[in-house]
């Protein structure tokens, strides 16, 4: 498939596209189920907008436990459907739409009881297994097996020795969930797609009871103007309520935010070599291997301040670090901590009030004529999600429509990716390059690493690392806002890039650096640069702050003290 480069001017004629022409279906939303329709819909032939107002994935969508899993737990709920359609999704996007952004990874979940708990959860993971198979897309993932507790130790010594009796292992996948939102959208545009961040819909246009459009304030230049479509699809997550009100009525169901933090720790602060899953009072929670670091979450509680910036308090902090030291025998500390995240989960409200034990199901609802709503759900269902919103909206236009396909569309970077990870020794010769660095890209652009080592053999400068983030090139960030759609700073360090958790300054050593990389692409004046890297400081204080804070209200308010991204002037 042909690459299409997200930069500046293809957004400019994304925006005039949009602009000048009735559309057959307008995607609200730059999340993973946004992205999603807007490349089902693009691949069957329709013409297609998709509009975000910040940054693709900038809200729950990179914000994630990055895991692509069918969910343990969902068993226990006895919810057989949802886990047998997530495992069948989890193995196609190991298997053919994405194998260069998602890898299986192994997970010991250790017994604290003998006899019942052994048989009660290896039932469990068993069936877990079974359901995989069953869907025809396994993926090749090893069957799980029984540990006993010093077999267990021998994978994860800072497990301590009385936290259990022994363990299962078993195997899910993780995913960049930021990366690969991003490819998602990139891909819908090589198909045709018109895509833009930084537009706000601001109101929905209206002919009498149908909604035929949307107006759409483009955060950048300041101008507002009309996109006219036969379908809008709201899927704007934990924001669907907001944008229902833009036709006077809340729907046919709303949606709860459930906030989720997480921490990141260094790799040598947890000795092992698989993930953890561990069982709480409320849920589970999850110690995941992600490259030189841990990622260990999630907490589950109602939000109801702000959706765009959700705050990690002390209490949630300490709640994870509780918990996770009550099975590590060298206890991990609040510095140890590098990094923190918080998202809101969209659940389907009416159903439990424990958000916890809300469902994971996903709705699709033409609440107006012109308008299908889509909420809810997974982040490894998404594509399902996407299918059943554009099934949705072909339903109401005229012509006949040809049936999903995105099944068998691989993202871009899928195609010959194993080729080349068979011979990453040959890159790293031809570009001057480590092995270990070849593996690392190919896992952040699949086949498309030549257009980032293109920019390394015209510009060798900017095959060194970045200064304070030596995980990535310089290269990385020029291709960011090149090919990759990011317009800001915050874009780059904390979603192009994870440098904004991974590293214990949260970026601050590399931002003057990545400023001067992106400024040039971007079309930045001095005063452009000067206010990004000083946005981007004020962020990083205000997390700092809310992060010490004992509650959610005062963490919220902390966290407020930031301003938004500054637009271009």
């Amino acid at each position: 498939m042909r690459s299409v480069a997200l930069s500046p001017q293809a957004r400019e004629a994304a925006l005039e596209a949009m602009a000048s022409t009735e559309l057959d279906v307008l995607v609200v939303g730059g999340g993973v189920v946004g992205a999603g329709a807007a490349l089902d819909a693009a691949t069957r032939g329709l013409t297609v907008g998709l509009v975000e107002a910040r940054d693709f994935a900038s809200g729950t969508s990179s914000r994630s436990s990055k895991l692509i899993h069918g969910g343990l737990r969902y068993l226990e709920m006895l919810d057989f459907r949802l886990v047998a359609e997530a495992l069948s999704e989890r193995g196609l996007l190991i298997e053919e739409l994405a194998p260069h952004l998602i890898r299986p990874v192994p997970f010991l979940y250790p017994l604290k009881h003998r006899g019942w708990e052994r048989f009660y959860a290896g039932a469990g993971v068993a069936l877990y297994d079974v359901l995989a198979r069953v869907s025809g897309h396994s993926a090749g993932l090893p069957l799980h097996r029984h540990l006993t507790r010093s077999g267990a130790r021998k994978i994860v010594p800072s497990l301590r020795k009385d936290a259990l009796v022994g363990a299962l292992q078993y195997y899910d996948a993780q995913v960049d969930d930021a990366r690969h939102t991003m490819f998602i959208a990139r891909t819908a545009a090589a198909y045709g797609a018109h895509v833009a961040t930084r537009s706000r819909v601001v109101g929905l246009l209206r002919e009498g009871e149908r909604v035929t459009g949307a107006e759409v304030h483009d955060l950048e230049s300041g101008r507002t103007f009309k996109v006219h479509a036969k379908q809008v699809i709201n899927a704007t997550g934990v924001w669907t309520d907001d944008t229902q009100s833009m036709v006077g009525e809340r729907g046919q169901f709303k949606v709860r935010a459930s906030k989720g933090i997480h921490l990141v720790v260094p790799r040598d602060r947890i000795q092992g070599s698989s993930g953890l899953i561990l069982r709480t009072e409320k849920s589970v929670l999850f110690v995941i291997p992600w490259g030189r670091h841990w990622i260990i979450g999630t907490t589950d509680t109602d939000w109801d301040l702000d959706k765009a910036h959700p705050a990690a308090s002390a209490a949630d902090i300490d709640y994870l670090l509780d918990h996770v030291n009550e099975v590590l025998e060298q206890p991990l500390t609040h510095a140890d901590v590098e990094g923190v995240y918080a998202g809101l989960r969209p659940l389907l409200s009416g159903e439990s009030e424990a958000t916890s034990k809300l469902s994971r199901e996903h709705a699709v609802a033409h609440t107006a004529p012109g308008l299908v709503v889509v909420a809810g759900g997974k982040y490894t269902t998404y594509r399902i999600m996407a299918k059943d919103a554009v099934d949705a909206a072909v339903h109401a236009l005229d012509a006949k429509v040809p049936p999903s396909v995105t099944e068998k569309v691989p993202l871009l970077g899928a195609e010959g990716f194993t080729a080349l990870k068979n011979s990453r020794y040959v890159l790293a010769a031809r570009y001057g390059l480590h092995e270990a660095r070849i593996a690392h890209l190919l896992t952040r652009y699949g086949s498309l690493i030549h257009e980032v080592l293109d920019l390394v053999a015209a510009d060798p400068s900017l095959g060194e690392e970045l200064a304070g983030a030596p995980d990535y090139l310089r290269a990385e960030a020029v291709y960011a806002a090149s090919h990759e759609g990011a317009r800001h700073l915050e874009d780059v360090l904390a979603r192009r890039t994870r440098i904004s958790i991974e590293t214990f300054d949260r970026g601050i050593g590399c931002v003057d650096e990545v400023a001067a990389l992106i400024a040039p692409v971007l079309g930045w004046s001095d005063d452009q640069v000067a206010r990004e890297v000083e946005h981007y400081r004020k962020r990083v204080d205000a997390e700092r702050e809310s992060q010490k804070m004992p509650d959610d209200e005062t963490a919220d308010s902390a966290r407020m003290g930031a301003p938004e991204v500054v637009p271009l002037r």
